[in-house]
């Protein structure tokens, strides 16, 4: 009889999305050039959507879960051998591919990033996709210009969640005044000891202001989007850059171009999920090199996978801090 395994697989129930565990076979996983054992997936607001009924997988049934780090146990391509530890975020998994929510998974070999020797498999995790996308944003502000050395404050939205945890940790020690936006004052001293130099509210960020307001951010990183991205936007220094990077508070965009035409600020679009694998291989390499892992470890919490259907209603209503690492075997 064929080992089985447990996954979190994504049916059609009375039409609609659902979620469960069930066990699966090697057999029943994809047919790609290279088998991982997963060890270790993450939580993520993709996630949370995914596991609580949105229409994140494009086709059904689906293993969910957009993160895995594990082991090649099988490989078709030489350049993995079993024993490599390896990384995939995004390239659609949970949504148009099985994602890490399984003890094994079938991956395609152009989708994996070898584990840098800085982290374990769990740190990968505790990094993630949105840690890995955080990396993303600081690039894309320098490669356009921000420089530590010109002074002025560094916005950071969402500022307790996943993205924003990361980004306050990573601008901070690369020298940057950073002022962390969050609803939540109970997390000021989890984010301080990540190196936010001040805070701003939520509520500040997502009311309705002028089209053009008083210039405040040399630069931003915005991972909520809708009213807050906005507001922020007009917000602008002369010359500024906003990378925009997600859609917690929604995907529209109730803004003008007078920050844009007027005062010559720069949005930078930010996607993680089909980003170059020179980007990847870039972004880790950096997070190897500025990300320490004391402040990995104060924003990261450890949960077995049996817990992840609880977990997922919480992300979405902002109620979880930081990075969240799912333990497949648990």
């Amino acid at each position: 009889m064929a080992e089985t395994f447990r996954a979190v697989v994504i049916e059609e129930v009375d039409g609609k999305p659902k979620a469960g565990f069930k066990e699966l076979t090697k057999k029943d996983l994809p047919q790609h050039d290279v088998l991982v054992e997963v060890a270790y997936s993450t939580l993520n607001y993709k996630d949370g959507l995914a596991l609580t009924g949105g229409r994140i997988a494009r086709k059904l049934p689906m293993v969910a879960g957009i993160d895995l780090a594990g082991t090649v146990v099988v490989s078709a391509n030489p350049e993995f051998k079993p024993g490599d530890k390896v990384i995939v975020n995004g390239y659609g998994l949970s949504e148009t591919q099985w994602g890490g929510y399984s003890k094994f998974q079938s991956v395609k070999s152009e989708w994996l990033v070898r584990l840098p020797d800085a982290f374990t498999l769990q740190e990968a995790m505790a990094i993630g996709t949105a840690g890995y996308t955080a990396m993303l944003c600081v690039q894309a502000l320098e490669d356009a210009g921000l420089n530590p050395n010109d002074g002025g404050e560094v916005l950071v939205t969402g500022a307790a969640g996943g993205v924003g945890s990361v980004a306050v940790a990573l601008l901070a020690r690369r020298g940057y005044k950073v002022i962390a936006s969050t609803g939540r004052p109970e997390t000021h001293e989890y984010l301080t000891s990540l190196g936010a130099s001040g805070f701003i509210a939520r509520e500040e960020l997502s009311q309705k202001g002028p089209p053009l307001a008083k210039e405040r951010w040399a630069a931003a990183v915005d991972s909520v989007g809708g009213q807050t991205l906005a507001t922020v936007l007009s917000q602008m220094k002369y010359g500024g850059w906003v990378a925009a990077c997600g859609l917690a508070g929604g995907a529209d965009l109730p803004a003008s171009v007078f920050p844009f035409i007027l005062r010559n600020v720069s949005l930078l679009g930010v996607d993680s999920v089909m980003a170059p694998m020179h980007r990847r291989k870039r972004a880790w390499w950096q997070l190897a090199q500025d990300l320490p892992r004391g402040k990995l470890g104060q924003m990261t919490e450890v949960h077995p996978m049996s817990a992840v259907l609880d977990l997922a209603p919480k992300i979405l209503a902002g109620r979880v801090r930081g990075r969240v690492v799912i333990d497949v075997n648990a």
